[in-house]
């Protein structure tokens, strides 16, 4: 959601994001509704070209590498909680070793996601 508010002799300003209607309300008041301009359009993100690009680029392999390091775990400490060694994983992320759905389970329940990010 875009909104623009436009006061005479002034830059005015312009929010963007997911605004209540309870703040473009008291925007319309506080501004008159005349200077308040919104657009309550909403975009489905899998409609947008830089998504489907990203979905295209989506393997197991990037999407384990994504979630190790968003957790700050080395490709040693992940290999221990799964049991397995550092240069398993190390295939796993270049997905020269595939993902078997045992493992994307596990995986999925470390990283409290959907087993399907990691097959």
């Amino acid at each position: 959601m875009l909104v623009v508010v436009s006061q005479p002799h002034t830059e005015g300003f312009r929010m963007e994001g997911n605004i209540p209607a309870s703040v473009i309300n008291y925007l319309k008041k506080s501004f008159g509704p005349e200077n308040v301009d919104y657009e309550d359009e909403y975009v489905n993100v899998e409609d947008l070209d830089w998504f489907k690009e990203f979905k295209a680029n989506e393997t197991p392999g990037g999407n384990l590498k994504f979630y190790r390091t968003r957790d700050n775990l080395t490709q040693a400490q992940l290999a221990e909680k799964l049991g397995t060694t550092r240069q398993d994983v190390s295939g796993m992320e270049r997905n020269s070793r595939p993902i078997s759905k045992k493992t994307a389970k596990e995986l999925a329940n470390l990283f409290k996601t959907s087993p399907a990010r990691f097959i």
